[in-house]
């Protein structure tokens, strides 16, 4: 047989046999659990919004509570069609989907957003915007947290609002109650310039690796630790595996709610304020709600037996002192202005620093 014939029918069946292997790979965890009450076929605008995680967490559910909320108050003109758990893929991936128009919307973490949107770095910057009370401050501050929520709009993404995930800190197959204990961890952080710059500071090992690679990472020993949140860790099952956890509580976890900007603006200006103002009053409420979340899923995994640590007073300091290179080194690209800001603050690093009073000691 003629070489080429056969190297043509050999690429025709890969193809074939990746076809039919696409819906099985693509149907992911199933949603029947949060299928909306109504019929969306006849909506005259689809959002299709992708998230990793799981919509037990308050911060992603909020994506069914937008989809749902929105459908009513649009009568019907408006459907997000909602996808979590990784249906569509690693967040670095998606972005390039929402940035491209493939999808519209995307609620991604605060350690992603800075492959698209640097500025969103900033609240990945330890000890700065650290707590739900300084979240809810940073929200507040007006001008601040405008400019910040613009981050991506060079890209053709805009940023609405935000919901949490909780307080960043250290879960392990082993007992980490000292930096010396750290330091034998291999953790696995986000694909995220800031957490690798910050690891690096802190002389810890650190593994770069998609959120969807961790399961089966943790389980074969490729790593033994996770930069993550209590809440996350307990209904995402990480706890199974790493029973301990070391509360850092250096940063908030965030998910940005943003979207294609050519799609919002190709709606109709009334539902432009519509879809605006639904993303708000969610996002605000799921703040409240998660708080409270965070209490109980710490309770419920103390329950289970997970133990939780604190590091020494002095090595919580050498971790702020250390820390704080990470400011300076990421600040020039936190300052950058683009074309698309109506704020140009000389240095806003330095406000919201100044803001936040923040201090490395």
């Amino acid at each position: 047989m003629n070489p080429g014939k056969v190297s043509t029918l050999l690429v025709a069946a890969l193809i074939a046999v990746a076809l039919a292997a696409a819906p099985a790979l693509s149907a992911g965890p199933a949603l029947d659990k949060w299928k909306p009450s109504f019929d969306p076929s006849g909506a005259e605008y689809k959002c299709i919004v992708s998230n990793v995680s799981h919509p037990v967490i308050k911060g992603v559910y909020a994506g069914f509570a937008i989809r749902d909320e929105l459908w009513k108050r649009t009568d019907g003109k408006i459907y997000l069609d909602y996808k979590p758990f990784s249906m569509l893929g690693g967040e670095v991936e998606v972005l390039n989907q929402l940035q491209m128009g493939a999808i519209q919307g995307m609620a991604v973490s605060s350690v992603a957003s800075t492959n698209l949107g640097p500025r969103f770095g900033l609240i990945n910057l330890p000890f700065l915007v650290n707590s739900f009370d300084k979240l809810d401050k940073f929200v507040n501050s007006g001008k601040l947290f405008d400019h910040f929520m613009n981050a991506m709009d060079h890209q053709g993404i805009m940023g609405l609002d935000i919901t949490g995930y909780g307080n960043y800190g250290w879960a392990t197959t082993t007992p980490v109650k000292t930096l010396a204990d750290a330091r034998k961890v291999k953790f696995r952080i986000a694909e995220a310039a800031v957490n690798q710059r910050l690891y690096k500071q802190w002389g810890l090992t650190a593994v770069v690796m998609p959120w969807p690679d961790v399961p089966v990472a943790l389980k074969q020993g490729v790593i033994d630790g996770l930069d993550h949140t209590p809440m996350v860790c307990n209904i995402t099952k990480k706890f199974e595996v790493a029973e301990y956890y070391t509360r850092i509580n250096y940063a908030q976890g965030l998910f940005i709610w943003i979207f294609n900007k050519a799609w919002f603006n190709s709606l109709p200006e009334d539902l432009q304020k519509t879809f605006t103002a639904v993303v708000h009053d969610v996002c605000a409420r799921i703040r409240v709600e998660t708080k409270q979340q965070e209490i109980d899923q710490i309770a419920m995994a103390e329950e289970a037996g997970i133990e939780f640590y604190t590091l020494p007073d002095a090595e919580m300091t050498t971790l702020r002192r250390k820390g704080d290179a990470v400011h300076q080194e990421y600040a020039e690209e936190i300052n950058r202005i683009y074309p698309g800001d109506d704020y140009k603050p000389e240095n806003f690093l330095k406000e919201v620093q100044e803001y936040m009073e923040y201090s490395p000691k």
